[in-house]
């Protein structure tokens, strides 16, 4: 490969990177994994004779998306060790509101946690149909089935993320509920707490055996309200709570000397907080502590 072969590879890759993670993030949930199958698509295109290749961009995103299909078929065997709930990691996206995509779809919480039921090519279909804006051809194209089935597997996702969407609220009404919630939480008001909360509230925590995270969910208004009253008097102690924008949501980061130990979001509705979701794991902090250093 020439000097100039190379420098064009990297100029082209380059500006295709951003879209390349919004791509394997929303399919797979964490940066880690996201930045693998970039890497993976990287050196694919190095030793592509790429002269042939018509459309690098579409051939790229191809590239990636089957990556991370074939990700997603075997990653039920990691899950199976995995302590407590799953949560996908949370991503900034203060500076890039639509994480490399034309729209900032599939990228809140509550939408995620639901794309992680279906199956990996309706997963694949939903994103790059509704984030990226592919015709049903290439969607077709890129997971290698026909366009009937292109649209059937979005028409599927549409129909099982239907609730999410629903209860989807304006930022501005999430973070007045969220600033609630946490001054409610810091005091142990169980009654201030909910009133906030819907009925069918759920509280998941990922901490992945991390101390003081809760191993299961928390399900119901009383109870969910009683849980955060009772860890009121230790919990956020010596902790400075800032405001973060990840997954194109607010969401309050605590911080104790220095170091990121919890993010907390809601998922909201006119109803109240429909999910409280805790994100503990320090694996999954790292990038939420550079941003809020």
């Amino acid at each position: 490969m020439s000097d100039d072969g190379l420098g064009d590879a990297v100029e082209l890759f380059a500006g295709q990177r951003r879209r390349l993670f919004g791509i394997a993030y929303r399919m797979l949930g964490t940066v880690s994994d996201a930045e693998d199958i970039v890497q993976e698509t990287w050196i694919r295109w190095q030793s592509t004779d790429r002269d042939r290749v018509a459309e690098p961009a579409a051939f790229l995103a191809t590239i990636a998306t089957r990556l991370s299909i074939n990700v997603l078929q075997s990653s039920h065997t990691r899950r199976e060790t995995y302590i407590g709930p799953w949560l996908p990691e949370p991503v900034n996206t203060d500076d890039d509101p639509a994480l490399g995509a034309e729209r900032a779809e599939a990228l809140q919480f509550a939408i995620l946690l639901t794309l992680e039921k279906l199956t990996p090519a309706e997963r694949a279909a939903y994103i790059l149909r509704e984030a990226f804006d592919y015709p049903y051809p290439r969607i077709a194209e890129v997971i290698s089935t026909t366009v009937v089935n292109a649209r059937q597997l979005v028409s599927r996702a549409r129909s099982h993320l239907s609730s999410a969407r629903r209860s989807e609220v304006e930022p501005r009404h999430q973070r007045r509920l969220l600033e609630a919630f946490l001054t409610a939480a810091q005091q142990g008001d169980a009654q201030a707490l909910e009133r906030l909360f819907a009925d069918d509230v759920v509280s998941y925590t990922d901490g992945n055996g991390v101390k003081l995270a809760a191993r299961i969910p928390v399900i119901g208004r009383s109870r969910v309200a009683k849980f955060v009253a009772a860890f009121s008097h230790h919990f956020w102690v010596g902790k400075q709570i800032d405001w973060v924008q990840v997954n194109g949501q607010p969401a309050a980061a605590l911080t104790e000397n220095g170091v990121v130990t919890t993010v907390v979001t809601a998922t909201t509705s006119e109803d109240g907080i429909r999910q409280l979701l805790w994100v503990m794991s320090p694996d999954k902090l790292g990038h939420v502590a550079a941003v809020t250093a």
